[in-house]
């Protein structure tokens, strides 16, 4: 029981919509009307408005570490618990990509599958964040940063020997993320895709 209960309490967690909420806070035209449709931190620095795009950015990473970080230290320590851990680290992250609260159509899951990371490993996170900001540094691809470090990260937790419950669920919100870019990809190939910090029309 206290399985589903913290699961259905990630889920509706992870549907709050921080680019709406901050869009809406700082005046905004909400963020699936322009750029690339999507409610995430990356559009809604296409407004211009830095930081409105970094609170949204914050958010969503916050609530995706809160879901893991509770569940840590309210399930118990033993095989069931780990198990408890490793879907809540899905649920949220699968309710930023398919919210109830818009019509689960959400974003693509980046800064939530970061939060999620750094709760369940310190140095898990931090490895994914910098192979994302050095991807980004160079390439100045948002998509490109977050596909590459969506790669890296079930192989930095089998590296850092972490229980098998937990790469799994890691491996299935990567494999959840490159799928989310399928788009991105397409228009990397073709060279359309837009870098970080160009403002929509």
């Amino acid at each position: 029981m206290m399985t589903v209960v913290f699961v259905v309490a990630a889920y509706l967690l992870g549907s709050v919509s921080f680019a709406v909420l901050m869009s809406k806070v700082f005046g905004l035209a909400d963020p699936r009307t322009y750029g690339s449709g999507n409610p995430g931190a990356t559009n809604v620095l296409r407004s211009g408005k830095k930081a409105a795009a970094a609170l949204t950015l914050l958010g969503d990473a916050a609530k995706g570490w809160l879901a893991v970080f509770l569940a840590i230290h309210f399930v118990p320590h033993d095989a069931g618990g780990l198990l408890t851990v490793a879907l809540v680290s899905l649920a949220v992250f699968l309710g930023h990509l398919f919210p109830v609260f818009l019509k689960f159509k959400g974003g693509k899951g980046v800064a939530t599958a970061l939060g999620v990371l750094l709760a369940i490993s310190g140095w898990l996170g931090l490895a994914v964040l910098a192979t994302w900001l050095l991807v980004a540094l160079v390439f100045r691809y948002s998509s490109l940063s977050a596909l590459l470090a969506a790669v890296g990260a079930p192989i930095y937790a089998m590296v850092l020997q972490l229980r098998p419950e937990l790469v799994m669920a890691i491996g299935v919100m990567s494999l959840l993320l490159i799928w989310r870019h399928k788009h991105n990809i397409q228009n990397l190939l073709t060279g359309k895709e837009s870098r970080i910090g160009k403002k929509s029309a």
